[in-house]
């Protein structure tokens, strides 16, 4: 009974543990992670009192193939305008939220999607990065 007890309490424990983004601490701390582990970087510019950044948070960034798909194969990094978190100049948006996709240097990969998104069109945003980083890798670049 108690091998039971232990094993519904580990099950339990790590559901809420896959149930939230990995997010690095900060921006310097997640480039490191990223090339580190040589993975593609996720990176958010929002606010708190932004109205999409705030869909974006509780639908998107809680949708459970969005949180696996990044927890496996991104570094993830959030940066809150309104707490004065760090931000490189060179990914500064006057709006909010911005979606970027950056290489494990810091580099963007592309043009940020401004605003929130849906998690079937997300998921499909993860993949083409995903596979475009991928290939990158085996020719070198």
């Amino acid at each position: 009974m108690r091998n039971l007890l232990v094993y519904l309490l580990l099950t339990f424990a790590s559901t809420l543990v896959a149930s939230e983004i990995n997010w690095a601490k900060d921006f310097k701390a997640g480039i490191k992670e990223a090339s580190r582990f040589n993975k593609p970087v996720l990176f958010i510019s929002s606010r708190h009192t932004c109205r999409y950044c705030v869909i974006l948070d509780n639908t998107t960034l809680k949708n459970k193939k969005v949180i696996d798909s990044l927890n496996k194969d991104f570094t993830s990094i959030i940066s809150y305008s309104d707490e004065n978190d760090y931000m490189p100049k060179e990914l500064y948006q006057p709006g909010t939220p911005a979606i970027w996709f950056l290489l494990p240097s810091g580099e963007p990969m592309y043009q940020p999607i401004m605003g929130a998104i849906g998690a079937k069109d997300f998921l499909e945003a993860l993949s083409t990065v995903k596979k475009e980083f991928d290939d990158s890798k085996k020719i070198g670049k």
